[in-house]
């Protein structure tokens, strides 16, 4: 168990459902479903930031008003955001205001809002929330995962029945894991390109067995190791590691992991 704050700033402990910090984080994401959605399929200034992807009016306004909400309600938790910096502390507030910017950009409904609260730099509760699509997963650890309410449930599929699910396909040819890319295409029943939060969920649904980015920062992929975990699905690197920041990201059902990790680690 990892120890906390209560309310009255007494030493606890994280238990199976932290409920005054699971509301507030709904209560974030339905303030940030406004501000996003008021600008969705609007004019809007869209920038490129130095390391060339881009940002949005709708990523900054949301994460300035989620950093105030934060700093309100849980003035001694950091906050970890995509558009200004990192937080540190014992408790830190993981926010990624648009996960799939280029998608929001070009009018494509598979954004989401993305939201963590790591505690001792482990993720135990997350909450990913697409509005224009009208989803919203959420999980708590050990507290198990639901999808609009409904439980999450990853599938037992076995690879040679699996459906596979990757990041754009640039990703992949022309890099050092073509060909493990490749054989994984001709060892599975489909596949699909659904990138950011979309192919995760996917997974922690039963919808797809597996989903695989070579690369991913922590605010992409916080609140998504607790709900697929807490549906019965495995994540770690390419290598079957704890996933860091900027490191590679595997979900899966359980079932092809370790199968799927042989694959990508045989370079």
């Amino acid at each position: 168990m990892h120890a906390r704050l209560g309310e009255d700033g007494a030493a606890g402990t994280v238990g199976p459902v932290l409920e005054r910090e699971l509301s507030f984080a709904h209560e974030v994401a339905d303030r940030a479903a406004e501000i996003a959605m008021s600008y969705f399929l609007g004019e809007f200034e869209v920038r490129t930031k130095p390391d060339l992807s881009p940002v949005t009016e709708a990523d900054t306004r949301v994460e300035t008003v989620v950093r105030e909400m934060v700093a309100h309600r849980f003035p001694d938790d950091g906050v970890t955001g995509e558009e200004y910096g990192e937080g540190d502390g014992d408790r830190v507030w993981v926010i990624d205001p648009i996960d799939g910017t280029r998608n929001f950009a070009d009018g494509v409904p598979i954004w989401a809002t993305l939201l963590a609260l790591q505690v001792d730099g482990r993720t135990e509760l997350g909450v990913v929330n697409a509005p224009a699509m009208g989803e919203r997963y959420e999980a708590v650890r050990g507290g198990g995962a639901t999808w609009n309410g409904r439980d999450l449930r990853a599938s037992e599929r076995k690879l040679d029945d699996a459906f596979m699910v990757f990041s754009s396909v640039d990703d992949w040819i022309g890099g050092l894991r073509e060909e493990a890319f490749r054989d994984l295409l001709r060892s599975t029943r489909r596949s699909r390109g659904f990138g950011d939060f979309w192919g995760h969920m996917l997974v922690a649904r039963g919808a797809a067995d597996f989903m695989m980015e070579p690369a991913l920062r922590v605010w992409d992929w916080a609140p998504i190791t607790v709900i697929v975990e807490e549906a019965g699905g495995r994540v770690t690197t390419f290598d079957g590691a704890d996933p860091s920041d900027g490191s590679s990201i595997l979900t899966s059902n359980s079932v092809v992991h370790g199968d799927v990790v042989r694959r990508l680690s045989e370079l």
